[in-house]
């Protein structure tokens, strides 16, 4: 009886070593690495003692933001973001503690990111900032709530406590998705595509409306004016525009015609002989000219009615060979103006003699 009591004793003393041994090396453990977790000037002397130098703030040398190997090599695919937990204690091993909850599997996660998308969170902005995802980085918690990385670390950081800002649950894992940045990508291509598309429409529209009348009376008509007013305008284009040019060659014709017209008029072709004014003056007659084509004022003056005073003396009136008539001063005042050393009929630029009537 005295020997099982003896062993007895010794069992729970054993027992309550092992018990002490356990806490102790729980605690130890769990100061360890909250002290490691929560010591800036460590990692700067770690970081020193490597030789490698401090991170500038924000990740910024000289005003440019740099990445690093293990950033670049991260971009585009997804990993939990938290740190991995350290291994179990003796205590957590022998129910003493609480043991933290098992970590997420892969297949596990795929079931909170495939609820995540049914939900529809991607698509929509976070619900902390209220800004849309787009290409900045992006993460996905254990509750299948998705938010900025940035903005779900500035709530931690406010609040002082890990839980969600949704659902509220606490002591959730974090895994860094671009669902939202495919959203995005996605976004982008179709509306480059329509504006491709609907530039390639309207171009195509032009053309059909540059080239096909339309069935409409007004619109067609429309249509062949604007053709028209195209080709003459092309015409245009085409010739030579120089207009000084194409006017002294004008002048220069018709000095060389008046040239050939006098060395092929007959020698006293100028002078009608008097048998001939008899047929001119009919022909003037048959003309029925009344007014003269230089001053155009009457050729033949009115009588004056009885008890009114005469004006000026009329004027006299030229009969030429050609039969024109004109009154014998506008006729030597265009005779004064003219250039050439022979003048010409005003009318019917031929050669001409006089006579008074």
């Amino acid at each position: 009886m005295s020997l099982n009591t003896c062993n007895s004793s010794k069992t729970e003393s054993g027992n309550m070593a092992i018990t002490a041994v356990a806490l102790q090396d729980h605690i130890s453990r769990s100061l360890l690495h909250s002290l490691s977790l929560s010591d800036p000037v460590r990692e700067r002397l770690g970081a020193r003692g490597t030789g490698q130098r401090p991170r500038q703030r924000n990740g910024h040398i000289n005003g440019k933001p740099q990445q690093s190997q293990s950033q670049r090599s991260l971009e585009g695919r997804e990993y939990v973001l938290d740190p991995v937990p350290p291994p179990l204690t003796l205590a957590q091993k022998l129910g003493l503690v609480e043991a933290p909850e098992r970590r997420l599997s892969e297949a596990e996660w795929e079931q909170v990111k495939w609820r995540s998308i049914q939900e529809g969170d991607s698509a929509q902005p976070c619900v902390i900032c209220r800004e849309e995802f787009r290409l900045q980085p992006q993460v996905l918690i254990s509750c299948s709530h998705v938010f900025h990385k940035a903005c779900l670390r500035a709530f931690e950081c406010y609040s002082g406590r890990k839980c969600c800002p949704m659902c509220r649950r606490e002591q959730y894992e974090t895994r860094v998705i671009h669902e939202g940045a495919r959203i995005y990508r996605q976004k982008c291509v179709v509306r480059i595509q329509a504006w491709w598309r609907g530039c390639i429409a309207r171009r195509w529209y032009r053309n059909v409306r540059r080239t096909v009348p339309p069935k409409d009376k007004r619109l067609r008509q429309q249509f062949f004016e604007t053709k028209l007013q195209e080709m003459s305008d092309s015409l245009v284009q085409a010739c030579h525009t120089d207009t000084e040019a194409f006017l002294s060659d004008i002048e220069h014709s018709v000095a060389q015609s008046r040239l050939v017209f006098r060395e092929l008029e007959p020698a006293g072709c100028t002078e009608a002989r008097p048998e001939n004014w008899e047929q001119i003056e009919e022909q003037a007659v048959q003309r029925e000219t009344r007014d003269c084509p230089i001053c155009l004022t009457s050729l033949w003056p009115e009588e004056p009615r009885r008890g009114t005073r005469r004006g000026r003396e009329p004027r006299r009136v030229l009969l030429l060979s050609c039969s024109h008539l004109f009154h014998q001063p506008c006729l030597e005042a265009f005779e004064l103006f003219c250039p050439e050393t022979r003048p010409t009929c005003p009318l019917c630029r031929a050669a001409y003699s006089k006579r008074l009537l």
